[in-house]
Formats: structure tokens, sequence, C-alpha cells
């Protein structure tokens, strides 16, 4: 190995502010700290299944009820910190869950016992530095664990020293984290960059690179003339700049296939009662596509539901995939199905049809249209605003007034987990590892809520969610996408490839750190000098 040396320089539309303390870190950040400073217990390969990671290996007993978990030895915690222990895995994920900022933080709780739930009494035990045990109380899909465990996106999990923690504070610590990824934080001002330096005889890979810099960059015109200009390596990047890359001297385009799905989610459906027992405080059965009854054979329901499907067959989905993603693409229409296609519905469907559309609204008792507040979540996928604005146009054309708020996705976040907000939002995520992981969302368990619960979600996902046959786990799936769709409870725009440009001082010969999260670049500790 020689020396690092270099910088590699990463424009992103929005990265905030720096705070890599489990109990303070929230999307989008999260997957820019995994993919630098932080290490999870397992990283997911392109078959969709586990690698090890921070954890050697796992041992799951028949029952699914205890976990055995065993850490590889000595992993260096940046500045000085130590080897990391078991202690520290622990520390840190039950402050994933005391912080109740990543989506999954409920999950965390009832998989580790955190929550405290004397009817399954599960429980978390140290048995030496190097092995904890898990048990749960009940059976849980292993896919399930897995996505919180893992490396990448927006929903991953790393390990910091408990060490440092005690002895700065929680609050100091987090800005200066010491963790056990190839790249350590340096320096970071927020709103304008993260500086990281490479990390020396790293346990699994030392970079090549001797610094790697997050720019923020919210425009796309500023991102792709730093790259034109050689200012930036990569960049967070929207297809139509696609063209004017492939003209940059030296430049190459990097191509992985299913490395996002564009969805719709309609907020304000919280029907029944919430997590404490009480009526959600912000139901707001005011909105068009929200039903004033629960009830699913109600008219007031039937009516919410031929909003929504009208909403849906109102989106030229072809179009949008030809024109925002320059045919790097394809149609989808029920969320969280990418990559598992060939054991969906192909029932799933909608066909373009405004003028349909709107009779479908006066039929529903909306004859002029209404108006709703329409949010793009800004997580660095390929033409998420552009998309965004476009079922704007789609939807105002059958006489719907539509509000575009452009903020960004860490402020709205929080009104999202408490379920304040009452619009809609764009939202794109990665690959799931099944497409149970997507229905999380929903239920009530949920900490991160994509704006819908009703009491039969929570059934039919509580049946699917305790399975351990993997046709019965399909099965469960298909149930309760099957119920989304007739109910049209949620929406997805398309599936996008992922296309990562590579300016000349990088060798584009690298992989994903982590198959489970590619609409952008990972894996820079592998990237070496052109």
């Amino acid at each position: 190995m020689v020396a690092p040396s270099g910088t590699i320089n990463i424009g992103q539309r929005e990265t905030g502010i720096f705070q890599g303390h489990p109990s303070q870190a929230s999307s989008p950040r999260i997957q820019f700290l995994s993919s630098s400073i932080g290490e999870g217990l397992v990283t997911i390969r392109e078959d969709l299944l586990p690698n090890p990671m921070v954890a050697e290996s796992w041992d799951i007993s028949d029952d699914f009820l205890t976990w055995t978990w065993h850490i590889q030895p000595g992993i260096q915690f940046h500045k000085g910190y130590g080897e990391l222990t078991t202690e520290d895995v622990v520390y840190s994920y039950e402050q994933w869950y005391e912080g109740a900022l990543l989506a999954r933080a409920g999950f965390i709780g009832q998989y580790f016992g955190f929550d405290g739930n004397a009817d399954l009494n599960a429980s978390t035990t140290i048995l030496d530095d190097l092995t904890f045990e898990v048990f749960t109380g009940e059976p849980w899909v292993s896919a399930r664990v897995f996505e919180f465990l893992r490396n990448g996106g927006g929903v991953s999990t790393w390990i910091v020293s408990k060490k440092q923690s005690e002895e700065l504070g929680i609050e100091d610590a987090s800005v200066d984290i010491a963790s056990t990824g190839p790249w350590e934080i340096e320096e970071h001002a927020s709103g304008q960059f993260w500086k990281f330096s490479a990390v020396q005889d790293h346990w699994r890979q030392t970079p090549y690179f001797e610094e790697l810099v997050f720019w923020t960059i919210p425009e796309e015109s500023a991102r792709v003339a730093g790259f034109q200009t050689g200012n930036l390596d990569n960049f967070s990047m929207d297809f139509d700049s696609i063209i004017t890359i492939e003209a940059v001297e030296g430049a190459v385009l990097k191509g992985v296939p299913n490395a996002g799905q564009a969805g719709i989610n309609w907020y304000g459906q919280t029907y029944g009662l919430d997590r404490d027992g009480n009526e959600y405080e912000f139901y707001d059965p005011n909105q068009a596509w929200v039903s004033s009854d629960l009830d699913t054979n109600s008219k007031a329901w039937k009516d919410a539901v031929m909003v929504r499907k009208a909403m849906n067959i109102a989106i030229d989905r072809q179009t949008i995939v030809d024109t925002l993603l320059l045919g790097f693409g394809r149609p989808q229409y029920l969320r969280d199905w990418m990559g598992h296609e060939a054991r969906a519905n192909p029932d799933w469907v909608y066909e373009y049809d405004p003028v349909l559309a709107k009779q479908m609204l006066a039929d529903a008792g909306y004859p002029n249209g209404f108006t709703i507040t329409l949010t793009p979540a800004i997580r660095g996928a390929p033409a998420e605003v552009e998309t965004c604005q476009s079922l704007a146009q789609y939807w105002e054309a059958i006489g719907i007034n539509v509000k575009i708020q452009n903020v960004p996705y860490a402020t709205i976040r929080p009104e999202l987990i408490t379920r304040k907000y009452q619009g809609i939002t764009c939202l794109t995520v990665g690959v799931r590892l099944t497409p149970l992981i997507g229905a999380s969302n929903y239920p009530i368990t949920s900490t991160y809520s994509y704006g819908t619960h009703h009491p039969i979600i929570d059934e039919i996902f509580g049946r699917a969610a305790k399975q351990t046959d993997p046709l019965k786990i399909q099965a469960g799936e298909l149930e309760f996408y099957n119920w989304m769709w007739d109910n049209a409870m949620a929406s997805s725009i398309y599936v996008h490839d992922g296309v990562w440009p590579i300016g000349p001082r990088l060798d584009p010969d690298f992989d994903p750190a982590d198959y489970s999260d590619v609409r952008t670049a990972t894996g820079f500790e592998y990237v070496k000098h052109r």
C-alpha cells in the first residue's frame, strides 16, 4: 500500500448539519455518514443478501427467537478511542432507539428489547467483548433485521465509541464522532462541506485518497459546472445532465441498475388510534383523499379511494421516464417492489387517462377540484424535484390546485415522524431487501410514517412479519400490497437506474460498498487514482 494522497471532491444536493452520534443523526445525513465514517454490522450484496462487516458472523436459532452476533476482532475507533467491543455495539443501538430519529428506531427497540415490552420479554445480553445475544420474544423476518443493521442507505446504522460519548458528552462527541469507517471526520461547516481524512491501516480498506470532501451544492447547474472544471470528481446528478457530462474529457458514466424507486405518499390517512391508544392529533378528513370513516365499505371511504385512483391515472409515468430520466428507468405503480417484480401482481398498473380521472373526481364529489400541498423530499435521487413538479402539472390538468412546498428534507422530516404533515410528498427510496421492509413504514409501530395507517394494515403486517417460512412471508407481502392497491393507499411513479459521473482523476473500476442503496456513489475507500 502506498500512502493515501489527493482529495476526492463530491457534490451533494444536501448534507445538512454534521451530527454523527446515533441519537442525533437523521436522514438525509445518514446515507452520507454511513458511506464515510460509519460501518454497520452487515453490508448488503448485489443479490440483496447480507455479508459480514462489523459482525464477523451470526447464528439464528431454528425458531428465529435467539440471535447470536460475533464481532470482528481488532476494529479500532477513530481518534484513539481504542478497540470496538460489544458494549459499544449495544450502546450504539440503544442510542439509535432512544434518539428516535432513524426511520427504524422503533423496530430497533423491539428487536433488542430496549422498549421494555413485558409481553415479549425481549432482551440483549453481552456474552463477552466480541459476542452478544438477542432474544426477540417473537420471530423476526431476517431481512427486517438486516435492513437496520446494514451499512447503506437512509436507514443504515453504525457503531460509535461509548467511551467518547461518556467523556465528552453526546453533543460534543456528535460533531467529532469516533466511529470505525475508513474515513474520519476532520472539519465541517453547516450547509457548506464535510471534510474527512483517510484512516491509516484501516481494518477493512485503507483509502487510496488522503481526503474525502462532501460539498453541499443545491443547484444542479453549479454541480455540473464544478464537474466540468475539475473541482468535483463526482456529484449527485440529474439525468438531463448526462449529455453535458459525456462531453467532459476523461469523464466516465458508471451505471448501476435498480438504484431507486420514486413514490407518492398521501399524508393524513391516519385511521384508528395511535400507538398510545389516542385518536391521531392531526387526522384531517377535510383533505379530499382522506376518508371521514375508517369503514372500508362506507361511501366516504370509497369516495376517498376514488380520489386517489383519479390522481394516479392522471399521471403519464412513461413520459416522465422518457423525458426526465432519459429512458434510464421504467414506470412503477406500487412502491417497494423494485427488484422483486417477478412475484408482484401483474394487475398493479394505472393506465394514463386524464379524462376519466377528471370524471372520477366529479363522481367523488369534487367537480371543481380541490387544493393540495405537494412537497418534494430531496434525498439525492435524479430528477426528484422535476418529477414532483411534473405531478403538479398533471394534477392541475384535472382541476386540482397544487401548492409546491420546497423545503430541505431535514426540515419537513420531523412533521412526517409526528404525522403532523397534511400534504403529499414525492419520496425516492432504494431497493428493499424484501417488500415487507417497505410495508413496515405503515404499521402503528413505525417511527417513520408515509402518512398512512389503518388497523387492517397492522393486522396483515403483524401476521406477515412473524413468519419464518419464505413462502409464507411472500404470501403475506402479496396480501398486504394487494390491500394497499385495492384501496389506493400507496403509489409509485418509476424505478430509476443509478448513473454516476466519475471524473478523470478517479478510476471508475470500483463497486458500491453496499448494494441496498446505489442512488449515489459509495465505496470511496476502494477508489483508486486513474
